[in-house]
């Protein structure tokens, strides 16, 4: 009798304690946020993860690629198959433990990082953090990601049990919360956010003065890292300088990276200086006066960069490769669907 005791005592914790975690792990895949309405950048690093793991080219970097750039004209014009693990204000020693991460999966040909990152040294906000990290499937470079992004205010067992930061977001809670607790709804193309509205840029302010125009020894500690870890693998790296007008591009930053590519003998692009080779027409290729480039835009960019890579680097042209096709094939029609869908939102068709 003791031994049935105390067998049923056994069973009755250990299925309360299944309960409580079930319960648990419920809540937090509830109340953990979606990115699937408004703020879409959050949801960006973690869809790498569903796809498969073999292209030539990886981005790197904050909204200065993932809305410049077009993986699927990258495609259909020259057969490049590319991601963008690009997410919101990402900081430069995030962009480099994400390499870290894309290379458990792959070794990508080329490696593309954009630089405006290199005016921050540490953290600005939390949310920027939370939009980069969270997405990262758990690893050691997601573990390094973290310790290096924490601001002061942070704690680390937040990032491992999400539900201690977000336990108090009830009052947020939408039908997309409890529709997506499970699933994943796409909201880019292969790390490319789409936006078809145009608002031209006029009136952009000049950039206010520094009291000092070096970039911090954290962010040329990570630059050096990528450059290493670059040439470790195999990788070429380029540097690039997006053409958005703001934030603002210093003279002393462009002089610093110009430096430190020579130095280094990297390829860097700076595309604000190439707005007569790629076509960029600042009245028609922005949504938001010059930020960030529309589709128009982040298809101009895409072929000259497409042409780049084609003919300097020899990255090669892969649509005759069956599988792949028929993968892109699907990719293209999602791509084509979201534009059509976009241009009757926006009444431009």
């Amino acid at each position: 009798m003791k031994k049935n005791t105390k067998a049923q005592k056994c069973i009755k914790i250990t299925a309360s304690a299944c309960i409580v975690l079930a319960t648990l792990f419920l809540l937090q895949r509830l109340l953990v946020p979606k990115y699937v309405d408004d703020v879409v950048e959050g949801a960006f690093i973690a869809e790498y993860y569903e796809e498969e793991k073999d292209h030539n080219v990886i981005f790197i970097g904050d909204c200065e690629v993932y809305e410049n750039f077009s993986p699927a004209v990258l495609w259909q014009e020259y057969g490049i198959n590319s991601y963008i693990r690009g997410s919101a204000q990402q900081y430069i020693w995030q962009s480099y433990y994400l390499l870290e991460d894309t290379l458990r999966y792959e070794t990508p040909e080329v490696a593309v990082f954009n630089v405006l990152s290199l005016q921050y040294d540490q953290s600005q906000r939390e949310a920027y953090n939370r939009m980069t990290l969270e997405g990262m499937e758990w690893s050691l470079p997601k573990i390094k990601a973290i310790l290096a992004s924490m601001r002061e205010e942070e704690n680390f067992l937040d990032y491992v049990f999400p539900i201690l930061r977000y336990h108090s977001r009830w009052s947020e809670l939408t039908e997309a919360d409890i529709e997506y607790m499970f699933d994943k709804k796409p909201v880019s193309h292969n790390g490319y956010y789409m936006r078809v509205d145009v608002k031209a840029a006029r009136d952009v302010p000049e950039g206010r003065i520094l009291g000092d125009y070096q970039f911090g020894e954290n962010a040329w500690k990570y630059l050096d890292k990528i450059t290493a870890l670059c040439e470790e693998k195999g990788i070429e790296l380029i540097l690039i300088k997006a053409p958005s007008l703001y934030p603002y591009w210093y003279p002393e930053w462009e002089a610093q990276v110009e430096e430190y590519a020579a130095a280094h003998n990297l390829r860097y692009i700076n595309f604000l200086e190439l707005q007569e080779d790629t076509g960029i027409d600042y009245s028609t290729d922005t949504y938001d006066g010059g930020l960030h480039m529309n589709l128009s835009g982040a298809e101009k960019l895409s072929r000259y960069l497409g042409k780049m890579l084609t003919e300097e680097l020899k990255v090669p042209d892969r649509r005759d490769e069956a599988h792949l096709s028929a993968l892109w094939e699907e990719k293209i029609a999602a791509y084509e669907a979201e534009k059509e869908e976009q241009y009757r939102y926006y009444g431009m068709k």
